[in-house]
């Protein structure tokens, strides 16, 4: 242990000092003020909870030298703006409760922190007062002087980071900072329908490009919540998105979720608010995750807007420098309405699927090529007169042999003289022969039914379905396979799930934390068929295991759960191992590709699957039916 060097340098005994407020507020701004966006994030709060209706932010080089947020809001009086930038000045709380916190933010913090490491200047107007402006630059305040503006609050930050030029160092390109910038604006704007968004990239001067706006949208919370999500999130999302709203012990849950075939690559698309307040909070990922456990394989991602609404007394927003994350008073009563709330949603939702599948397969069908004009071509479909439809017919029919033709005459049916008598591109039901493979007529109406009536099968592995405004084209493997994992997972359900009991039960030995925590979810690892208990010291027995998986690595499986516990506060591996066993007999048990169905097979899975919940996906998320409506069917053929 020679040579070693000392944490503090003096070799003599270290003297404590009481550091100057520059360099207090400039270790604050490291926390608190990671890169660009986190200052804008800082100032737009600051906009929203002074009751602003619009705010405009104004960026450039990605942040780096330019910040402005222009806003409506109440504004400040000239005595205010010094009492602004001291640190720990507020008028958002009182400093008596640090729990029952209604605004974004309550530290006074982010002021100063902004002026001791750039050069910031706020210029604001409060009703009833003249407007007035402040500037500070690396901590050194200029007095006040007055100014012009009408109403509300201008901050503009100049040249971020440059009293602490080693900062700049780990600032990533233009871009990356500019998209963090958008990211942020984005989930203020969610959490705000009422308020109006403009970002502005003024990079080079001049008026510069909007790269985001958003105006205040109207109507009730579900209804402005959703005009928003559509603005912010696209109409795709805002389309196949489920509304969410539920209550439990005085904590609200509402917001949109997506069904599983709107699924992403990975979680970009998850958005969680408390309080207003977005957050990135493992549980509520988690608990996200798990809704929508049994309709995603792991390499897909839902995709929601979830916001939290409780009295702010059930939840502590001050446990993290940035705010981004909370701690409920009661985090097992906030997961289980989540996963509660969305599993009712999407049981609701039935067989729907996405809209986007039918957008990707109308898409795959390349159209015809556009005019010169550029334009796409349109066709004149004008219905010819009764005579000329007779001669049409009788132009197309067979040809006649002529006497002395060695062949026999041919029947009128032969040709398309039948058409004469019914001029109908209706696909009408033909009694099956002994040659025939037509499809047996379907119970009257179900044209109107929510997946139409069976009017073929292709390949022998997909059912072709004629709905009242367009036609179902069902793939039967994947349907039926959905159909049969449902009912299994219902006879799970209702009869438990079988365990076999170890001749010797496998001893576990873990750490004294890990033991007291799995141990505490026993029963609910009981249900499941995975039987422990304590064994004494930091040791537990696994007793029985789920029959159905086979042969387990008990010690292997428990500390799978445990990293599981870990990461995400609950498990579900036993769970998922079972549904998976379940989802491979689903797979051996249905209809397999390459068998032909007879007509009321078809419809009875047509049937089937309307009345049976999550049947518009397979067990992995993909579709198992896609609808294309009769225009945009039309649209292809050049119909107008």
């Amino acid at each position: 242990m020679s040579n070693q060097d000392p944490n503090i340098s003096d070799p003599h005994r270290p003297t404590i000092r009481q550091l100057d407020d520059s360099a207090i507020n400039r270790i604050a701004a490291g926390e608190v003020v990671e890169r660009p966006a986190s200052a804008v994030k800082e100032l737009v709060e600051n906009a929203i909870d002074a009751g602003a209706n619009r705010i405009t932010i104004e960026i450039a080089d990605g942040g780096k030298t330019l910040i402005r947020v222009t806003d409506d809001g109440c504004g400040m009086t000239p005595e205010d703006l010094p009492l602004a930038l001291s640190r720990h000045a507020t008028s958002k709380i009182d400093g008596s409760d640090l729990l029952n916190i209604h605004t974004f933010g309550f530290r006074g913090e982010a002021l100063p922190s902004l002026g001791a490491v750039g050069r910031l200047t706020i210029t604001s107007r409060a009703a009833g007062h003249d407007a007035a402006q402040i500037r500070v630059a690396g901590g050194k305040m200029d007095p006040v002087k007055p100014a012009a503006l009408r109403t509300g609050t201008i901050v503009e930050l100049r040249d971020l980071f440059y009293a602490t030029p080693a900062r700049l160092k780990f600032m990533r390109t233009d871009r990356a900072e500019s998209q963090a910038i958008s990211d942020v604006i984005k989930r203020l704007a969610m959490a705000e329908p009422s308020v109006g968004f403009t970002l502005r990239d003024v990079s080079g001067g001049g008026e510069g490009r909007v790269t985001f706006r958003a105006d205040p949208a109207t109507g009730d919370l579900f209804d402005a919540l959703h005009g928003r999500l559509a603005s912010v999130l696209g109409r795709e999302f805002a389309e196949n998105a489920l509304r969410i709203d539920a209550t439990r012990d005085g904590i609200r849950l509402f917001g949109y979720a997506a069904l599983p075939t709107y699924s992403r690559g990975a979680a970009v698309a998850q958005f969680l608010f408390v309080n207003s307040r977005p957050v990135k909070d493992k549980m509520l990922t988690g608990a996200l995750r798990g809704a929508y456990f049994d309709f995603l394989s792991r390499d897909r991602h839902p995709a929601a807007a979830l916001f939290i609404d409780c009295d702010p007394t059930l939840v502590d927003v001050n446990v993290h420098p940035a705010k981004s994350e909370v701690r409920f008073r009661d985090p097992g009563l906030a997961r289980g309405l989540i996963v509660s709330a969305l599993r009712h949603a999407l049981a609701e939702a039935g067989h729907r699927a996405s809209t986007t599948v039918a957008g990707a397969t109308l898409g795959a069908m390349r159209p015809e090529e556009p005019t010169a004009t550029g334009a796409a071509r349109i066709y004149q479909m004008d219905r010819p007169s009764m005579g000329a439809r007779s001669f049409s017919y009788a132009a197309q029919s067979p040809e006649q042999p002529q006497a002395g033709s060695s062949h026999a005459p041919l029947p009128p049916s032969a040709g398309f003289a039948e058409l004469q008598g019914e001029y109908s591109g209706r696909v009408t039901e033909v009694a099956p022969g002994p040659l025939s493979d037509a499809p047996e007529p379907a119970a009257p109406g179900a044209e109107h039914l929510p997946l139409g009536a069976a009017r073929g099968q292709v390949h022998e592995n997909y059912i072709i379905a004629q709905t009242e405004d367009g036609m179902v084209i069902v793939d039967q493997h994947a349907a039926h396979e959905r159909l049969v994992y449902e009912k299994l997972k219902h006879q799970m359900a209702e009869n438990g799930v079988a365990a076999q009991a170890l001749l010797i039960p496998e001893i576990v030995e873990l750490g004294s934390n890990d033991c007291a925590r799995i141990l505490a979810h026993a029963e609910a690892l009981k249900k499941f068929g995975l039987g422990i208990e304590a064994f004494g010291g930091n040791a537990l027995a696994v007793r029985e295991t789920p029959a159905i998986l086979g042969e387990v690595n008990a010690e292997a499986m428990v500390k799978d759960i445990l990293d599981e516990l870990d990461d995400q506060g609950e498990s579900q591996l036993v769970q998922a191992r079972l549904e998976a066993i379940l989802s491979r007999v689903a797979c051996h048990g249905s209809i397999r590709s390459g068998r032909r169905m007879r007509g009321e097979e078809m419809n009875a899975l047509l049937r089937e699957m309307e009345a049976t919940p999550h049947s518009g996906q397979c067990n992995h998320g993909r579709p198992t039916y896609v609808e294309l409506k009769l225009a945009d069917i039309e649209r292809l053929f050049g119909r107008s």
